[in-house]
């Protein structure tokens, strides 16, 4: 157990901690170590999810349930992030992290928000559903734009299923076994996960040091609180629609929580997480649809930040949001925070985005969440990739694509 891919993580990541704190400028000089695995991982994301989505979808033979799976995720989605957003709106109502700050937003730096977001722009509805659709098939693989490579996926799949394996042979056996292969390009990477743990976590405390904690408490202490609550609906909804303890399924993914953790990122576990829900019984399609789009469209854990985040904000410089105002917020975040994935300072766009059209938070106050954002991507990972699981479960069960007894059986 010593020696177990979580104890190692832990270790590594308490090192790393200590590391940070002892010598912060060569902890801070630590953070290629992370990078540099984030990015060995991102390297076999997009073709495993074109494997599994085309392997699972050519298996099944039954184009309706790929459908219904795709329409009953975003339903789901839909639903549960808006319960997200609300909870932060509530918590922040319950907790007013920001109350008694009485900051001046003149004496806040917008221009740096600016030089965080690079000058990126949150996409319309029009263009987000454009972007979906990629240029060309080799620039989706090549950019790693995962909502573009999942289109071709399932547009691929479905075309093989209507060829038919008979005029095909080669081509889903071809496709199955160069998922197998990417498996255990994963298995190579993933031990090197203690090395960018260290790295990742010497990085955190190297560069914003402990003191940022006291600074945000009251806020990070809210965000926190409701992510809990949260995660315990999140156990019952599991419980309720999949029949699946959550509390076995995150001792069975510790190691790949703990991993998501320390790299400050969900991306780095997603192909070790898309063969663990295989092996608990959920079906290669309902995997390959569900998990991957609910990176884009399922951020529970970026909701509830978001929402809390704005009424923090009002609260800080003395705005005071009348109940027509918080329902404002909660309407302009259901939009943008839908396919932040992959846009530098998404958070900052849509923060920003939500203070301009409530109208009465000064934009310049969004600059408040600079020294508080970094400390929340605990939050915001765990969150979002609990999230996304416990989709997959629900709408595999929902479609009569989760075998239980199997799904207890590994558990257990």
């Amino acid at each position: 157990m010593l020696f177990s891919p979580f104890a190692q993580v832990v270790a590594l990541a308490l090192l790393g901690i200590l590391f940070g704190a002892i010598w912060p400028n060569f902890g801070a000089a630590l953070k290629p170590l992370g990078d540099a695995f984030i990015r060995a991982i991102k390297m076999v994301i997009s073709p495993l999810v074109f494997c599994v989505v085309v392997t699972g979808i050519a298996k099944a033979g039954d184009l309706k349930s790929v459908g219904r799976i795709g329409l009953k995720a975003l339903v789901y989605f839909e639903v549960v992030t808006s319960a997200a957003l609300l909870l932060g709106l509530l918590m922040a109502n319950i907790a007013r992290p920001g109350s008694g700050l009485h900051i001046d937003p003149a004496t806040l730096d917008s221009a740096a928000v600016a030089k965080k977001t690079g000058g990126a722009a949150l996409p319309g509805m029009g263009g987000f559903l454009l972007h979906v659709i990629p240029e060309s098939a080799v620039g989706a693989f090549a950019e790693n734009q995962l909502l573009q490579v999942l289109l071709f996926a399932v547009v691929f799949g479905c075309a093989l299923v209507h060829v038919g394996q008979d005029k095909a042979p080669l081509v889903l056996a071809f496709v199955e076994q160069a998922g197998e292969v990417i498996f255990r390009v994963v298995g190579y990477v993933m031990r090197l996960a203690p090395i960018a743990v260290f790295g990742s976590m010497a990085y955190l405390i190297g560069q914003y040091g402990l003191s940022s904690l006291a600074t945000y408490a009251k806020l990070i202490a809210a965000c926190y609180a409701a992510a809990a609550l949260f995660c315990g609906v999140l156990a019952l909804i599991l419980r309720t629609f999949a029949g699946v303890s959550l509390w076995r399924f995150l001792k069975y993914t510790r190691a790949e929580f703990m991993l998501a953790i320390g790299t400050a990122s969900s991306e780095s576990v997603m192909p070790r997480m898309m063969d663990k829900l295989r092996a608990c019984g959920c079906h290669p399609a309902a995997v390959g649809l569900v998990l991957p789009t609910g990176y884009s469209f399922n951020l529970d854990g970026a909701s509830i930040y978001l929402s809390l985040a704005t009424l923090f904000m009002a609260q800080a410089v003395g705005v005071q949001l009348s109940l027509g105002q918080q329902l404002t917020v909660l309407f302009v975040l259901m939009l943008t925070s839908k396919g932040m994935a992959g846009i530098p300072g998404s958070a900052f766009l849509a923060l920003s985005a939500t203070a301009s059209a409530v109208g009465v938070i000064p934009v310049g106050a969004v600059a408040l969440m600079l020294g508080a954002d970094r400390i929340m991507d605990t939050m915001r990972v765990v969150t979002n990739l609990l999230g996304n699981c416990v989709a997959t479960f629900v709408v595999a069960r929902w479609e009569n694509a989760l075998d239980l007894e199997q799904a207890r059986r590994v558990l257990r």
